[in-house]
């Protein structure tokens, strides 16, 4: 696709530096939609979108009213798509959080000796999750810039404020990113330990001193043995939080009636963290596995309960040696996820446990367990949330993946982007399988401007069509053919890429005009009920590269009933892809889709190499961050 100029978009800096994310002209979007979209529906059906397209774009018409109105909001907001983007993606979905929304990074597996080396561990990880506080709250964090062909630039810090500080609140319609605000004199802080499915409250700043790393392990002591009592022992609260966020907010709303939970509620609600010591999980610890207990905790009858999902970060840490992070996504994006983990990670590796003196028993406060009431209106909520769970669980098919035919070493000396090439492979593959291409989301992030969190980058390129279509017809088309359409698709990614990093793709504009028509109480535009808008937001590809330096690995789930979410990890000598669908699903399957993944990677390389593609230049461009996004439709991004 081809890079359009920017000057045409409104672009207004701030005084730090950062510019506004721009308004990209209408006509601009309008004809990226219609090519976007026309080779993935029915041609009668292309026809009338087009034609309703026309309508919309024509002069004095709805589309050149709502662009005005969006360009004034944008002069009187810091980011115009913000609040839009946010109700629209996370607050306003419906879905549980687990597995549909909640991305978890993977750790690499821990051989634990005992309980001692488990709680060692968690004292050690919550000594790094202090320090990296401490950096946050001192705006000490060295400022993130972008790579590729805009490196260099500055890009915004803000999501990591909202790290240890906010708070996703359940509600009957939609959902609330409570962010709490500093105060001269805060009162001590405090995680929340989750053990047993109980929650204990650790402060870990008694009398203005941090604990240190064995006052914490006197702590997370005395919690293990609190949870043992099994007389003391109150019904897992926590499933309530992995129901869909109606139930929940339902539950919730029983639930404080009883000042005891409003109590416990808002101890939870204004903790930095959890950290979920976890039972051992009974099954073999492969890459899929843990992938999949992370993802929801084993179900009911395993550590599900031993979560609560409205936090941001939870770390788990599994007796089984299982651990890694769950996070709560309306926030932040990926980068920020990946940059805390892989600093938390270098932080145990590189800094021994200080042997400094503990406090004796007597000299700290006993930890807190937190109380419930439950009411026999509770129990029902319990129950049905239990049951649900466990059947996301079972119904999730999880494949993770570690291709070693090739790394990114290879694909860059082919003179192209490792990640362009990847979802170029992705869309193989997926044609390979079904026979079609489908709307896919990959996350982009628009960090280069004030409060930029992400857009989508539109990978199932007419370009891409074209490709796989010739791969499909091996005897027809020559290989020197094939690698210009290889060449021609993977500079249409990268093209598209470009406009998505820069602010000008066309999925937040989108919404931009779709959401303030409704805010203006106009007539829904008809490009907005039209069959083929509908069909252009449902991912049923969701895919997002997040690389790492330190061995993890980041993973989710499908976003739509039908789809494939696709998380990859290029690295030097091989690729590590995490796949996921849904077993109930007559059309997907993980390993399938995984298999024909592999070999569309083969078929790929021996092209390159029949080819002698290594001494062709090539356009490239390497990016960018971000985990999926979740749409309120159910879709990630």
């Amino acid at each position: 696709m081809p890079v359009l100029k920017r000057e045409q978009a409104r672009d207004t800096g701030d005084a730090s530096g950062l510019p506004k994310l721009p308004v990209p002209p209408l006509q601009q979007t309008l004809d990226m939609y219609l090519k976007c979209t026309s080779h993935l529906i029915p041609e009668e059906q292309s026809r009338k979108t087009k034609a309703i397209v026309e309508k919309f774009g024509a002069p004095g018409g709805m589309g050149e009213f709502l662009q005005k109105k969006l360009m004034e909001r944008s002069d009187h907001k810091a980011n115009w798509v913000n609040d839009y983007w946010l109700e629209d993606m996370y607050l306003s979905n419906r879905l549980a959080l687990p597995v549909n929304s909640s991305p978890v990074m993977v750790f690499p597996k821990q051989n634990f000796k005992g309980q001692s080396d488990v709680l060692r561990f968690a004292a050690h990880l919550i000594s790094g999750v202090l320090e990296y506080k401490s950096l946050i709250d001192g705006r000490a964090l060295p400022v993130d810039y972008a790579r590729g062909q805009l490196a260099g630039t500055a890009l915004c810090m803000d999501q990591y404020n909202k790290v240890f500080t906010s708070y996703r609140l359940p509600g009957p319609k939609t959902d609330t990113l409570v962010a709490q605000k500093s105060m001269v004199m805060p009162e001590p802080e405090h995680i929340i330990v989750a053990c047993k499915n109980q929650f204990f409250v650790l402060d870990v700043v008694i009398n203005f001193r941090r604990l240190n790393e064995k006052d914490l392990y006197t702590q997370l002591e005395r919690i293990r043995k609190m949870a043992d009592i099994e007389e003391e022992r109150l019904p897992p609260i926590g499933l309530l939080t992995s129901d869909g966020r109606t139930p929940w907010a339902e539950a919730r709303s029983v639930l404080i009636k009883d000042s005891t939970n409003r109590d416990s509620l808002d101890v939870i609600e204004r903790c930095l963290c959890l950290v979920c010591l976890d039972e051992p999980s009974g099954i073999e610890l492969t890459d899929t596995n843990r992938a999949s207990l992370m993802l929801h905790g084993g179900g009911t009858d395993k550590n599900g309960g031993n979560r609560w999902y409205d936090k941001p970060m939870q770390f788990v840490i599994g007796a089984d040696g299982c651990c890694g992070v769950v996070c709560e996504h309306s926030p932040f994006e990926g980068i920020v996820l990946v940059q805390c983990t892989e600093y938390l990670l270098r932080y145990m590796r590189g800094s021994p446990s200080k042997l400094v003196r503990a406090a004796s028993m007597s000299e700290l406060p006993a930890p807190r367990r937190l109380r419930w009431k439950c009411s026999p209106d509770i129990q029902t909520f319990l129950t049905a949330s239990a049951d649900k769970l466990q059947k996301l669980a079972k119904n999730l098919d999880m494949n993770v993946n570690k291709f070693t035919g090739y790394g990114k070493e290879f694909i860059k000396r082919q003179k192209m982007s490792p990640d362009a090439y990847v979802q170029v492979a992705l869309q193989f593959a997926f044609y390979r399988c079904h026979g079609r291409l489908v709307p896919t989301y990959e996350s982009a992030s628009i960090r280069r401007f004030q409060e930029g969190r992400v857009d989508n980058i539109r990978s199932s390129t007419p370009e891409a069509l074209a490709f796989v279509k010739a791969m499909a017809n091996s005897s027809k088309i020559t290989d020197a053919e094939k690698m210009e359409m290889l060449r021609t698709a993977i500079k249409a990614q990268t093209n598209y890429t470009i406009l998505a990093i820069t602010g000008m793709a066309i999925d937040n504009h989108l919404l931009g005009l779709r959401e303030i028509a409704k805010e203006l109480k106009l007539e829904k535009p008809e490009l907005f009920s039209d069959a083929t808008y509908s069909t252009s937001i449902q991912f049923i590809l969701s895919t997002s590269q997040v690389p790492t330096t330190e061995e993890m690995f980041c993973c989710y789930g499908p976003v739509v009933p039908n789809g494939y979410g696709v998380c990859y990890n290029p690295q030097m000598d091989h690729i590590l892809f995490c796949v996921s669908s849904f077993r109930d699903s007559a059309e997907t399957c993980s390993d399938l889709f995984v298999k024909t993944l592999e070999g569309c990677l083969k078929e790929m390389q021996d092209l390159c190499r029949k080819c002698n593609a290594e001494a062709k230049p090539a356009d490239s461009t390497e990016r960018r961050e971000g985990t999926p996004k979740v749409m309120k439709n159910g879709n990630k991004s």
